[in-house]
């Protein structure tokens, strides 16, 4: 099963070309959620005016951003972008447990806030380690201590990353990314 990707692009308008560099981002964005897969993008401008924006693109799998990163339509969006940035863009993957807490797609800008996240990982750890201790915990009781623990944390990581924390934050988005009032 394939994870969803996220890709973090960061990079700078020319002095006077904010706006439309924007525009232009914005534009990237709309076209790239006509691509299969596409979950979601979210503009970031800097906080202050010679800082980075920052672009967030979400895909449910590799494949899907590769088909959108080799596509003639991205590459007439970056071309536009050209003469309104400074240098080329520096690009970030997530994956694994830092995707896990990635801020819904425009228009919400803020992340969930600790308690909710802390809430909803208790939620995913408290029944895998349940489980890992109640399946597992007697077939490594022989184990030395360190070693009993390092094969169980493993197990309880992975589990964590590939199966329990994507299904349950896509459960769990009403609760982690509340609409206004709220």
């Amino acid at each position: 099963m394939s994870q969803p990707v996220v890709r973090v692009a960061h990079r700078r308008a020319r002095e006077g070309c904010r706006d439309a560099y924007e525009a232009v981002l914005r534009g990237m964005m709309d076209a790239a959620g006509r691509f299969p897969g596409f979950l979601g993008a979210e503009l970031t401008p800097p906080l202050r005016g010679d800082d980075e924006h920052r672009v967030t693109m979400k895909f449910a799998s590799e494949a899907d951003l590769t088909r959108w990163t080799d596509s003639a339509e991205r590459a007439r969006w970056l071309e536009a972008l050209e003469p309104l940035a400074m240098g080329p863009p520096e690009f970030h993957l997530l994956s694994g447990l830092e995707a896990w807490f990635v801020p819904a797609p425009v228009p919400s800008a803020h992340p969930p806030s600790r308690a909710r996240m802390a809430l909803v990982t208790w939620l995913g750890i408290f029944p895998t380690v349940a489980a890992f201790l109640w399946l597992i915990g007697p077939l490594l009781a022989p184990l030395p201590f360190l070693l009993r623990t390092a094969v169980l944390t493993a197990l309880i990581v992975l589990t964590m990353t590939y199966l329990v924390m994507p299904r349950l934050v896509r459960l769990m988005k009403p609760f982690l990314h509340p609409g206004p009032g709220r």
